[in-house]
């Protein structure tokens, strides 16, 4: 059968239109390219042998030589992810504020903003090793540099809980209300955590929030 030269040229032209990546329009998510992976891995690769360290050895003795050994890679290398020690902290620390609030706007639309907060914060710590939380959090207690990084993550993560509660109400109405639940949120996570250190660890973690949260929930009576 022969086809038109007409036909022929707009059954290229489709063909074409079907080949083309999609836009970043939001129609799909662009894929990392090799590069970006291996240095996305790279990257996790020296905050996991860094937290390890500083678990083992504690802060002030671990070296960025240990990390780099520890992670495989030259002191070179390392600043070209890191500029500190307390940067490797800041970014673990931002990994997982990035995962809470994603948890936060994934919940069931028919919790309210201060349920999915609580029962996001709750499944997070659940997924921690409560040794290592503790370990963790005595070594931001003890060391002044930390504990200021610290106070900034607690400050960045009330900012990002409020977009990503306001995102999961989508009504402009529900802005003050999600700053709000954000601010006592994060402040239960504060003042949750260091309690639950002083306490001796003794409740599980997710145990401890669901005690902070009915505490609070007491208190808005």
């Amino acid at each position: 059968m022969k086809v038109s030269k007409h036909a022929g040229k707009q059954a290229k032209k489709q063909a074409k239109q079907r080949a083309k990546p999609l836009s970043s329009g939001g129609k799909s998510p662009a894929v990392p390219g090799l590069r970006q992976r291996k240095r996305e891995a790279t990257r996790e690769r020296l905050t996991r042998a860094a937290m390890a360290l500083f678990l083992e050895r504690g802060f002030e003795t671990t070296t960025i030589d240990d990390i780099a050994a520890a992670a495989d890679v030259s002191r070179r290398s390392f600043f070209h992810y890191f500029a500190s020690k307390e940067d490797v902290v800041a970014a673990w620390q931002e990994d997982a504020s990035t995962a809470l609030v994603a948890a936060i706007i994934a919940r069931p639309a028919d919790e309210s903003l201060l349920t999915a907060a609580e029962n996001a914060i709750a499944a997070a710590v659940k997924r921690l090793d409560p040794t290592e939380a503790a370990a963790m959090a005595r070594l931001k207690r003890d060391n002044p540099a930390l504990q200021a990084r610290d106070q900034l993550k607690y400050e960045k993560l009330e900012r990002a809980l409020a977009e990503g509660l306001a995102q999961r109400s989508g009504r402009k109405s529900d802005q003050l209300k999600a700053r709000l639940v954000a601010m006592i949120a994060t402040g239960a996570m504060r003042v949750g955590g260091e309690s639950w250190l002083c306490e001796g660890t003794r409740d599980k973690p997710e145990a401890f929030v669901k005690r902070t949260f009915d505490a609070i929930r007491e208190i808005l009576k």
